[in-house]
């Protein structure tokens, strides 16, 4: 849900793909898993739904490095201070989104995780290193000026 140009139509999508069954979560330890946090909107929506449910406590999980740095190669992430963890620790983040705790994949497992040598990948939005320069001024929305929003 995070690539949705507004605010809204992420919630509403949310709503839509997740649906809390009470009698399965009420009472439970729930352990939610996610592929990424990036503005940490969509994962505290869905710790609210589960703790809605009745969670007795919810522990999240996410199957990749914090996303601290945004992409300029065609990923639509907002700029970095949007990014939750470019500007949070763990430990906040987790308070953020109401969890008990919050853990995320290392990007050394990631890369172990995968086939391939670990440099033939791209790690820009985790580690910061952008294997193509780009300038300090520049970024994704001079790169690709057609963007999302611009087509509303």
């Amino acid at each position: 849900t995070f690539i949705e140009p507004k605010q809204s139509i992420r919630n509403f999508g949310v709503k839509i793909k997740l649906n809390p069954v009470k009698g399965l979560i009420a009472g439970r330890r729930v352990v939610l898993i996610d592929d990424s946090i990036v503005r940490g909107t969509t994962s505290r929506k869905i710790v609210s739904m589960v703790r809605e449910a009745g969670a007795a406590e919810v522990h999240m999980r996410i199957s990749s490095p914090p996303t601290a740095f945004p992409c300029h190669y065609g990923i639509d992430t907002p700029d970095r201070q949007q990014l939750i963890a470019s500007n949070h620790s763990v430990e906040e983040i987790c308070q953020h989104i109401g969890a008990e705790s919050l853990a995320y994949l290392s990007l050394p497992g990631l890369l172990g995780s995968v086939h391939g040598a670990p440099e033939s990948y791209c790690t820009a939005c985790w580690s910061g290193d952008y294997r193509v320069a780009i300038g300090k001024d520049q970024h994704q929305k001079e790169l690709f000026p057609i963007r999302t929003e611009e087509l509303d």
